[in-house]
């Protein structure tokens, strides 16, 4: 039983790290708007902790030259620059590195970052400090989901992703809530707390990092077989027992997968076109879409308009808009610990469909009762908290479908050899996209009106066909069982192979592991 405590141990540490690690991400997130381009009704409601540095009136004092919208657009989205080449250098270093090392250097960035901003008094420093911060953000927001998976057992990866990703909403609730006590502070402690605090959290990394041991896939991919043994020996809580059957098997099984992809591989042109026998180009490609529809669900623009909207449609005071906003924030919070208990249960296909539906169907309603509204003056109130209910019920659906599982997907679909570089390239996907949502929300807003939600509620229900079509499950299969999804079947689309889109983990995954296995009976080296 004690061995068995031991291996939860060291999954609690690992859970603890992603976490805490994902928590920072989600309080620092913030929509790349400056002040000044917000609608007045707007201009006392951001939606993150540097957007409501932006609004300070001690900040706009000191670094005056933000009143120009340019100026402090620059300065708000530089975060997202720095964390974009934060996801390219994992994507090139990460497997060079080690996850445990590439968590370390995104760590030591923030730190530096977060202090450079928290003692800045002249502009240049404040942006500097922003673009290593968010170059450590990338680092880590890329490496810690797939250092949770590679050492997840598969019938709780899920879960334990999630968690990670939970923590990110739950960072950036806090957020939401420490900008509305901080509402009537005038002085300097309005923005530079909220920034010193998000010290916090590489403090808590820090103290739990040095106990956690590296993947062992990665140290198997880098041929320390020994080192790889004792990890999975301490993830498996088999203490010093090297020779248990079951922990054997597992590394047999690792080995010749990696042996196996290594044996297909392929040129970079090769992979491009779709020739490489493990369809590693595919698998990012799937990866990044997940991205791709979870930013592209309007979830950013969505934050950047509700203020306005409780203001401007259904006449609530400035400070209760606030209000309202932090308590939809705590919704989506409750939402996300629904999706904690959902993604194995149900699987990842069924929660994407659904919140593909669910999500489309709010901004349908949202969209018509806007455009009632335009038509029926008299009855703006009413359709306007009718309109409020959908985006608030929206963020419930989106906190228990695409919030959390592009990210447990993500980390789950690339091979061995690629999973650094894919899970870099989807977490970059996932910056520019919500970058690239918001710029557009404003001149969106102002030229479609009501339409601007109608063409999101289109993007919410494309998904679905593209989920049913073209992804895979991935719940309750191992790692390795991903290269068994893709090398065995060419075909792009999956929605009429069972094996493919059950939730059960199918026999022929099972009976290929121990072939695996069984193909490993000589030249294992320290095994």
């Amino acid at each position: 039983m004690a061995l068995k405590s031991a291996g939860r141990l060291q999954l609690i540490f690992l859970a603890i790290v992603n976490s805490v690690s994902m928590a920072h991400f989600g309080y620092d997130q913030v929509p790349h708007h400056s002040p000044a381009s917000l609608p007045v009704a707007n201009s006392k409601h951001p939606q993150g902790i540097f957007s409501g540095a932006l609004i300070s009136a001690d900040f706009i004092k000191l670094f005056p030259e933000t009143s120009d919208p340019n100026i402090s657009g620059i300065t708000s989205s530089c975060f997202s620059l720095g964390a974009f080449f934060g996801c390219i250098a994992a994507f090139l270093l990460g497997d060079r590195l080690g996850r445990r090392r590439t968590v370390w250097a995104g760590l030591f960035t923030n730190v530096i970052g977060a202090v450079l901003q928290i003692a800045a008094y002249h502009l240049p420093q404040m942006i500097v400090g922003r673009l290593i911060n968010g170059f450590g953000m990338g680092l880590t927001s890329s490496t810690c989901p797939v250092f949770m998976a590679e050492t997840s057992p598969s019938h709780i990866r899920g879960k334990l992703v999630v968690l990670g990703s939970l923590c990110n909403t739950t960072g950036f609730c806090l957020a939401s809530w420490i900008n509305y006590a901080l509402f009537n502070d005038n002085g300097p402690l309005q923005w530079r707390f909220p920034l010193a605090f998000q010290l916090v959290f590489p403090l808590i990394v820090t103290l739990f990092l040095p106990f956690t041991i590296e993947s062992p896939r990665w140290l198997l991919l880098r041929g320390r077989n020994y080192d790889a043994q004792r990890a999975l020996c301490q993830l498996r809580g088999k203490g010093q027992n090297l020779e248990d059957k079951d922990l054997n098997d597992d590394m047999k099984s690792i080995q010749q997968a990696i042996q196996d992809e290594r044996a297909d591989l392929s040129t970079l042109r090769e992979t491009l076109l779709f020739r490489d026998p493990n369809r590693n180009f595919r698998r990012l490609l799937l990866s990044c879409g997940t991205m791709v529809m979870q930013q592209f669900s309007g979830v950013n623009a969505l934050s950047y308009y509700l203020p306005t909207l409780l203001i401007q449609s259904v006449g609530v005071s400035s400070e209760n808009a606030r209000l309202l906003t932090g308590a939809n924030a705590t919704v989506y919070l409750g939402a996300a610990f629904l999706c904690l208990l959902l993604v194995d249960l149900v699987g990842r296909r069924k929660l994407m469909m659904y919140g593909s539906v669910a999500m489309g169907s709010c901004y349908l309603i949202a969209a018509v009762t806007l455009k009632e509204a335009s038509l029926h003056p008299e009855q703006k109130t009413t359709l306007g908290s009718v309109t409020v209910a959908m985006f608030f019920l929206y963020y419930f659906f989106y906190g228990t479908s695409f919030a959390k599982v592009a990210w447990v997907y993500n980390a789950e679909v690339n091979s061995l050899g690629w999973r650094t570089r894919g899970a870099a390239a989807a977490t970059a996907t996932n910056w520019l996209g919500g970058f690239t949502t918001v710029q557009f929300t404003k001149v969106g807003v102002n030229n479609l009106g009501w339409g601007f939600y109608l063409l999101f509620s289109c993007f919410c229900y494309s998904y679905l066909p593209v989920v049913y079509l073209l992804y895979p499950e991935t719940s309750r299969r191992t790692l390795e069982d991903m290269t068994e999804i893709f090398k065995g079947n060419s075909r792009l689309l999956v929605f009429n192979n069972h094996i493919l889109t059950q939730r059960k983990r199918p026999q022929v995954f099972i009976d290929a592991e121990r072939r695996r296995i069984d193909g490993r009976t000589s030249g294992t080296g320290n095994v």
